[in-house]
């Protein structure tokens, strides 16, 4: 979090001389399920209620060299299990934005960074793909196509072991595609696929499918909540990645020709929290959220206006200020959601792991930023 007078940007941030990368794009796999690729959230989750439910999300979890920070926050999220927060819903699931396996989505990693550290987390875990689980490493001796062990453990046709977990409990989920939609009682939360570049690729069938996916979630309002994730940030101030123009310029374009905005935006990919709001032209100001502290040990400071590394000047940052982040903690999202009348109330808090040497026994978590979405 930022004080007064701190010299750190409070709005998004173009870092300078950044490459084209766009050639590291990688062939989409054939989707399991059947367009348009839904999910009703009835299918995992029976019982979930009509009224009032909460969830988890993160992104950015997975860690080649130390996952002690994933320990203390799937730790942190189970006790909220254990101890339900009366002021919100009952707690079903979690939703990862992407980067769930180091450095190259390769099956062998999974047991160590998702299904180990995962054990004693007790509900089902949804997921999109980032861009270190689409990439490939070639120099693997065991051959795979991008995404492959991705879409064993996340894209199945039915629950199952799954072969390289480790004989983990958690059985295979039932997702239709890399991108798609979950449908549930409050919300309609459609899950792009942004591909293995820095800044992102939408394919244009992918971009067909979220016009459309748009337009029927549209329909549904303002009685559900429209919701759309994808993993890289479209706006950021940190000092790693900078905002994603492309990704900026998708949504801006999709936007301006459906005339449909969504309530709200989650991301990860930059490891660090930010919440952004944004103010379309017909008033409605969208949040977007930066959720990629998850648990990779690596995290990303917000820049210095001194940086000359970076610039905020650009027209399509115009209305987008950062209203909070947190940069030296990890951490996770619990989502509560509310019918409200005839519309859906959203409450996000974000919740960071205490340091160290700040820890109390009673002080292992901090409630660190809160906002409410009205539909």
């Amino acid at each position: 979090m930022y004080p007064v007078n701190d010299p750190k940007y409070s709005g998004p941030v173009i870092k300078k001389g950044q490459p084209d990368d766009t050639y590291k794009f990688l062939p989409l796999p054939a989707p399991t399920g059947n367009y348009p690729y839904r999910l009703n959230i009835r299918k995992v989750l029976p019982g979930i209620s009509s009224d009032s439910f909460s969830f988890h999300m993160l992104g950015d979890s997975g860690s080649l060299k130390d996952s002690s920070f994933l320990t203390k926050v799937v730790q942190e999220m189970v006790d909220q299990y254990a101890h339900p927060d009366a002021s919100g819903g009952t707690l079903g699931f979690l939703y990862h934005l992407g980067d769930v396996v180091y450095n190259h989505g390769e099956a062998i990693e999974y047991q160590r960074q998702f299904f180990g550290p995962f054990t004693s987390y007790p509900a089902p875990v949804f997921a999109i793909p980032g861009n270190h689980d689409s990439d490939v490493n070639t120099d693997s001796r065991v051959k795979y196509k991008s995404l492959e062990p991705f879409k064993t453990v996340f894209c199945d046709t039915h629950p199952r072991m799954v072969p390289f977990s480790g004989n983990a409990a958690r059985k295979s989920m039932i997702q239709p595609n890399i991108y798609w939609t979950l449908q549930t009682p409050l919300a309609n939360i459609i899950g792009l696929h942004s591909n293995v570049p820095k800044y992102g690729v939408i394919t244009p069938a992918q971009r067909e499918w979220f016009v459309e996916e748009l337009k029927a979630a549209q329909a549904e309002r303002p009685g559900k909540m429209l919701i759309v994730c994808i993993h890289h940030a479209p706006y950021s101030a940190d000092i790693n990645h900078g905002s994603s123009m492309p990704m900026i310029r998708f949504f801006e374009e999709v936007f301006l020709e459906t005339g449909i905005h969504p309530d709200i935006v989650f991301s990860g990919h930059v490891h660090n929290y930010q919440r952004f709001h944004k103010k379309y032209e017909d008033g409605k100001i969208v949040p977007f959220v930066v959720a990629g502290s998850g648990g990779y040990d690596e995290l990303h400071p917000v820049a210095s206006l001194s940086d000359r590394r970076f610039t905020g000047l650009n027209n399509l940052f115009e209305e987008v200020v950062l209203e909070r982040y947190c940069d030296d903690r990890h951490g996770f999202l619990r989502i509560d959601l509310a019918r409200n009348g005839t519309g859906v109330a959203l409450t996000g808090k974000y919740y960071t792991i205490v340091p160290a040497t700040e820890q109390k026994p009673d002080l292992l978590v901090q409630l660190t930023d809160e906002f409410e979405v009205h539909t």
